[in-house]
């Protein structure tokens, strides 16, 4: 899962309250604090990660900032594209990294630089994302690596998700959850 500021806000009780309720409602595992415009964003993340604990099963990400979810105790950090130069260093700090990744060959050179796990998007069409890479692709992608993959990116109706199952991925991560 991940969170919009159009969903969740940024009002720290009203974006607590929303946060726990949906963790609660869809049982994600992995959860992804992503707020690019919010000039609070170091003591919102502190709320997720608070949040986040309340739930055995879930592990907190905070979006770009290794040194962020290191000092918040979040389960790991999930770089951009170009932050492959990050991964040693959230390793170094004991993070779980995700990276989002494009292609097939950044998937590989994320699994050759020790990323737990990738986000491959677009798999279906999304605004302002690029071509899709559609499922065919995405289960090209699983089948050639040994890191997790997450499939992101347009998934919005249970027949997508039920295709993305279908290719093997990890799991699927949405910013338009099922609300």
């Amino acid at each position: 899962m991940i969170t919009s500021r159009e969903f969740y806000t940024d009002t720290p009780a009203v974006f607590r309250s929303i946060l726990h309720e949906q963790i609660q409602k869809y049982l994600p595992t992995h959860v992804l604090y992503r707020d690019k415009h919010n000039p609070h964003y170091e003591t919102q993340a502190h709320h997720f990660v608070e949040v986040c604990r309340q739930f055995m099963d879930v592990k907190s990400f905070i979006h770009q900032d290794v040194d962020l979810a290191y000092e918040l105790e979040a389960t790991g950090v999930h770089l951009t594209s170009e932050q492959f130069d990050k991964i040693k260093y959230a390793k170094s700090k004991n993070l779980e990294v995700i990276i989002s990744t494009h292609t097939l060959d950044e998937v590989k050179k994320a699994q050759e630089l020790g990323a737990d796990a990738s986000t491959y998007s677009p798999i279906f069409s999304t605004p302002n994302k690029g071509e899709p890479k559609g499922v065919k692709d995405l289960k090209n992608v699983v089948e050639s690596v040994d890191i997790n993959v997450f499939a992101l990116g347009g998934i919005t109706t249970q027949k997508e998700i039920q295709e993305v199952k279908k290719t093997g991925a990890y799991g699927f991560a949405s910013i338009r959850y099922f609300y």
